[in-house]
């Protein structure tokens, strides 16, 4: 007859409970052996290509186990950069046509238009020929999309969304560069959006003209697609864009994080996009604190710009609207009240500031610590 648990002895039970005890203990060192032993292999594996080589040292697989040069780290980056070399599976649709795109303004700017025409071509199912980077612009920067983002990536990346190719097929080039701009001819189109549009606008106005145009080029892409009102998942496709697929090249990113290294060994630090530029103020019209002959200048340079629509501007009513850039001075006091002290360190990440040192003083004096010429002198810091 079976003995109940209330019957047995004390001391049965104690053995029982010790084990039950050592048989977890001997199955969790089982199981944790198991695990060290793929990394002793992965340690084999990589001691040497051929049999001669590949001798089993005990040594690396105890020193892999903690420490600065960790196995288990090592393995963790290997792990992700596999992650990072899986490709989505590309998505399979036919295509409507081709769609160049050029992009205008500064770096910032562009890199948002390129957001929106992933997004255009994936609504439209098209193929996106690698945006073309603007080279005319105030900047006058002559960088092309590969000199500043991973091409391959870009491409790869995004390919379970959206086509990208790098070029037009061979066949399309002739037309493209004999067709002129709104060309009737069963070429080319070259046009502009109309700005913030939403998906209806492409749908039914501009997805038809495919049907004529194997090849429809936007020659201006600057907010050409709504912010709000428009599909979740175009939302999330243009983050995607931007957050993911538009990666520096690795000589960017490299010199980007050495000098981030840089800037932190000097402490706590303010990146200040200022954006008071000779032509952030043309663009907007706003003249507030500035000379007849500056607000002249500023002028000219408005009407230089053939694309830039507005050209006479009133100067009060946009800053009473909140639309002009904040000065120099104004700067300083809200930063004063965000609670910076003057020994903040502060870097001016802009282009170079409209009226020069006179301008900027007020701003200088309120924050002594802060760097005008910001990447220059990040690289004597570094070479230094």
């Amino acid at each position: 007859m079976a003995m109940s648990l209330a019957q047995m002895p004390r001391g049965k039970i104690r053995v029982c409970f010790v084990a039950g005890c050592c048989g977890v203990l001997l199955w969790a060192c089982v199981l944790q052996l198991l695990s060290l032993g793929r990394l002793w292999c992965c340690s084999w594996s990589s001691s040497g290509n051929n049999s001669s080589a590949a001798t089993l040292v005990p040594t690396r697989l105890i020193s892999g186990i903690g420490g600065s040069s960790s196995r288990f780290s090592n393995l963790k980056a290997k792990s992700d950069s596999e992650k990072d070399n899986t490709l989505p599976p590309p998505r399979i649709y036919k295509s409507n046509g081709y769609l160049r795109v050029s992009c205008n303004g500064g770096l910032n700017q562009m890199r948002s238009e390129i957001c929106d025409m992933v997004a255009i071509a994936r609504l439209l199912n098209l193929t996106l020929v690698v945006p073309e980077l603007d080279k005319k612009s105030f900047w006058a920067d002559q960088s092309n999309f590969g000199d500043i983002f991973d091409v391959s990536y870009f491409i790869d990346s995004l390919r379970d969304e959206v086509r990208i190719v790098k070029r037009l097929p061979k066949r399309y080039n002739k037309l493209d560069s004999n067709t002129s701009s709104n060309s009737t001819s069963t070429g080319t189109l070259r046009m502009a959006p109309v700005s913030w549009s939403d998906e209806k606008y492409y749908l039914e106005q501009i997805l038809p003209l495919f049907n004529k145009f194997k090849v429809i080029h936007f020659n201006k892409t600057d907010a050409r697609l709504a912010n709000n009102g428009i599909d979740i998942s175009l939302q999330k496709l243009r983050c995607r864009v931007n957050f993911h697929a538009l990666r520096f090249t690795p000589e960017i990113k490299k010199l980007g994080d050495k000098l981030v290294q840089a800037i932190r060994k000097r402490g706590s630090y303010v990146a200040l996009h200022l954006r008071y530029e000779m032509d952030m103020l043309a663009f907007s019209g706003c003249n507030h604190d500035c000379s007849p002959e500056e607000a002249e200048e500023l002028k000219r340079m408005r009407y230089a710009y053939p694309w830039w629509r507005e050209k006479e501007i009133d100067s009060k009513a946009k800053r009473l609207q909140g639309l002009c850039p904040l000065t120099p001075e104004e700067t300083s006091l809200v930063l004063k009240a965000l609670g910076f002290d003057n020994n903040t360190q502060i870097y001016i990440a802009a282009g170079e500031t409209y009226g020069g040192h006179k301008r900027i003083k007020v701003l200088q004096e309120a924050f002594p610590y802060l760097v005008r010429e910001a990447f220059c002198s990040i690289i004597f810091i570094f070479m230094g």
